[in-house]
């Protein structure tokens, strides 16, 4: 679904950067800035800094004199007001209109789907117009550092996005609620899965863990911890916690050198 955040009158460069920034790490990178303090907002120095790499958003954003042009090819506007209003669009949390919101475009979906199949068994000349529902476009719009967005900005939107917050106190700064409503957004499209840190885990095999158990059974007699003529279960043991441990082969090898050190140690006392 075609996503735009558009930040109305904003006064602070260092928020443009950050919107950009909290955009582009949910994947999105449709900003409109509507009338912001500065022209040439989108280069000046602050802006590129609190972008902190985001100048691809930067890039492609536009700045517009009005609302309305800012809006062109949106069909769903979400406003975001922490203060609800006495006439207006209901106030509502956001994860829960996003979760109404995409289930009824996957039920328009399917309403089209099956439009578009009767058609063509009946072979009806003109084709219906099968494309998914979700070409429409969501827009995000956000006030004003100091006042929020206006009543009438307000008023034109479907919905008004309200983020639970303490209630004693609900400040949030500009970049930080774009964040927010960027990543209940991403969630609700489904995701991203997690990047591991480190690089998958690669387990020794078995000839590996067999050599390393022979080393530890020299060494182990070697100390006298075991007795070859009574063994007893000792070794198998071993051999069933350090597969329980799915040792690295550089476990392996720190394992094979404690063993090493045991027999040096072992052999010098004699």
């Amino acid at each position: 679904m075609k996503t735009r955040f558009v930040l109305i009158n904003t006064s602070h460069a260092g928020n443009v950067g950050a919107a950009a920034r909290a955009m582009k790490v949910m994947g999105f990178d449709d900003l409109v800035l509507v009338a912001p303090r500065w022209p040439n907002v989108l280069r000046r120095e602050e802006t590129i800094q609190r972008a902190s790499g985001a100048l691809d958003v930067l890039e492609k954003a536009r700045i517009v004199a009005t609302l309305d042009e800012a809006l062109d090819g949106m069909s769903h506007l979400c406003a975001t007001a922490m203060t609800p209003r006495d006439f207006g669009p209901p106030t509502v949390e956001p994860r829960a209109h996003f979760e109404m919101l995409l289930k009824s475009e996957r039920l328009a979906l399917e309403q089209r789907a099956l439009e578009g199949k009767s058609a063509l068994e009946n072979d009806d000349d003109a084709a219906l117009d099968t494309s998914p529902a979700s070409q429409a476009g969501v827009a995000f719009l956000f006030g004003s550092e100091r006042f929020g967005m206006t009543n009438e900005d307000v008023y034109r939107c479907h919905v008004a996005l309200s983020i639970p917050t303490n209630p004693r106190f609900g400040s949030l700064n500009l970049g930080a609620a774009i964040q927010v409503i960027a990543y209940d957004w991403r969630q609700a499209l489904g995701g991203f899965a997690v990047q591991d840190a480190t690089p998958p885990r690669v387990l020794a095999d078995a000839a590996q863990v067999g050599g390393m158990l022979t080393h530890w059974e020299q060494a182990l007699t070697a100390i006298g911890f075991l007795d070859p003529a009574a063994p007893k279960k000792l070794m198998p043991r071993l051999n069933q916690l350090f597969n329980r441990a799915q040792l690295s082969p550089e476990e392996i090898h720190i394992l094979r050198g404690v063993a090493k050190a045991m027999i040096e140690t072992a052999q010098a006392k004699r």
